[in-house]
C-alpha cells in the first residue's frame, strides 16, 4: 500500500515532468498549430469530412464489400486536399509529434515499472521483433 507521502513526491514529481513538457520550445509551435487548426472552420471541415469518407470505406471493407473506384478516388482527392491545406498538415504534424512525445513518456515510464529502477539507454533500445511477438529479446 503507498503512502500518503509517497504519492506526494510522486504527484510533485509528475507535476514537474509536466511543466518540464509545456516548457520545451517545440511544446508552443506544437499548440499554435493545434489552436490555429481549432480555430480554421474550413481545415476542421476538410479534416471531419476526410474522416467520415475513411470510416465508411473501412466499414464497407468490414462488411465484405469492396469499394468502388469512384470511392476511392474521392477518398484520395479529399486526402490530398487536405494534406496540401498547411493549417491542417500543421495539425496532422503536431499530432504526431505529440503522440511521439507521449509514446516516450509511457515507454520510460513502464521500463521503469518493469526494471524498478530508472532505465539505461541501453535498456531503452527496442530488441523486440514487433507488437505482441513475445520474444521478451
Amino acid at each position: 500500500m503507498t503512502t500518503q507521502i509517497g504519492e506526494n513526491v510522486i504527484v510533485e514529481k509528475t507535476k514537474a515532468l509536466c511543466q518540464a513538457i509545456v516548457d520545451q520550445p517545440a511544446m508552443s509551435s506544437i499548440r499554435r498549430r493545434v489552436d490555429a487548426f481549432l480555430s480554421d472552420a474550413g481545415a476542421r471541415g476538410q479534416y471531419e469530412t476526410l474522416m467520415n469518407k475513411g470510416q465508411a470505406l473501412q466499414e464497407k471493407q468490414a462488411q465484405g464489400r469492396e469499394p468502388e473506384s469512384a470511392e476511392i478516388a474521392d477518398f484520395e482527392k479529399h486526402r490530398d486536399a487536405l494534406l496540401n491545406n498547411p493549417v491542417a498538415r500543421g495539425f496532422l504534424d503536431a499530432r504526431e509529434e505529440l503522440h511521439d512525445i507521449q509514446h516516450s513518456i509511457q515507454k520510460y515510464v513502464s521500463k521503469t515499472l518493469e526494471l524498478g529502477r530508472v532505465p539505461t539507454a541501453e535498456d531503452m533500445e527496442d530488441h523486440s521483433c514487433g507488437d505482441g511477438c513475445g520474444c521478451h529479446h
